[in-house]
């Protein structure tokens, strides 16, 4: 398979890293390369499975020939059910066996290499901190963001809403002080493409549409090309397709 080399995590971090880097690709595939993988999964061929690699790269495929395969197996047939229901509870559908697939992974490395129970709950809790597949898929992610943000009433709510204006945010540290006060401001939110948090020393921009922050690297505009952007619509809601 195409960035499918195998290697073998074997210290808490390297799985950990692994599972990051296939969780990375399996956004991109829900989100930013939507269009590309809808177009991949077409019903009419064989049993397809999504894969996605340590490299952040994904890959709709065939299942692995050899039985029992090599690692864990992502949820088969996942084409067969695209036009059968509507493209966001079937997008949302791949998110969740997604999600399960990337835990049976980072679990099976943890069982094969004598992980124990103190090693087993680091990295759950290492994993249990970033937001599932679904949860960015569904938007459940940034709700959950509001929802904390709402609860601790900070002061700085305005001066985030603010920063909306113009439709992207580069911060520019001019000292300590600030510094602190802007991770303070943004620190719980999550890219709408990676599901990472944000930082300071990141551009980022905002979707005119779903409201959903992305790291400009994660959805390709630079600081340049928003100074001529009317009104930035992220690929997710650019792909959208008017059901007839």
């Amino acid at each position: 398979m195409e960035g499918g080399a195998q290697y073998n995590p074997r210290t808490v971090e390297e799985v950990f890293r692994d599972f990051k880097g296939r969780r990375n690709g399996l956004i991109k595939a829900l989100t930013t390369d939507v269009e590309e993988f809808y177009q991949q999964c077409d019903p009419e061929k064989e049993n397809l499975c999504l894969y996605g690699f340590p490299s952040e790269q994904w890959e709709v495929n065939l299942p692995a020939e050899e039985v029992p395969p090599e690692l864990p197996e992502p949820a088969l047939g996942i084409n067969f059910s695209r036009d059968g229901m509507q493209e966001k509870d079937w997008l949302n559908l791949v998110a969740v066996h997604s999600d399960a697939w990337l835990l049976s992974v980072a679990f099976y490395f943890g069982a094969r290499f004598g992980f124990d129970k103190a090693d087993r709950k680091r990295l759950f809790n290492m994993i249990n901190d970033l937001p599932t597949i679904y949860e960015i898929v569904t938007g459940a992610a940034k709700k959950q963001v509001k929802d904390r943000s709402s609860v601790s009433n900070h002061s700085s709510n305005k001066s985030k809403s603010n920063s909306k204006v113009g439709k992207y945010a580069k911060v520019e540290v001019k000292d300590e002080e600030d510094g602190l006060n802007e991770e303070e401001e943004h620190g719980d939110t999550l890219c709408g493409a990676c599901g990472e948090n944000y930082a300071s020393d990141e551009f980022w921009i905002c979707c005119d549409l779903c409201e959903r922050w992305f790291h400009g690297k994660c959805v390709k505009i630079t600081p340049a090309k928003a100074e001529h952007i009317k009104q930035y619509k992220c690929p997710s809601c650019s792909n959208k397709r008017p059901r007839p």
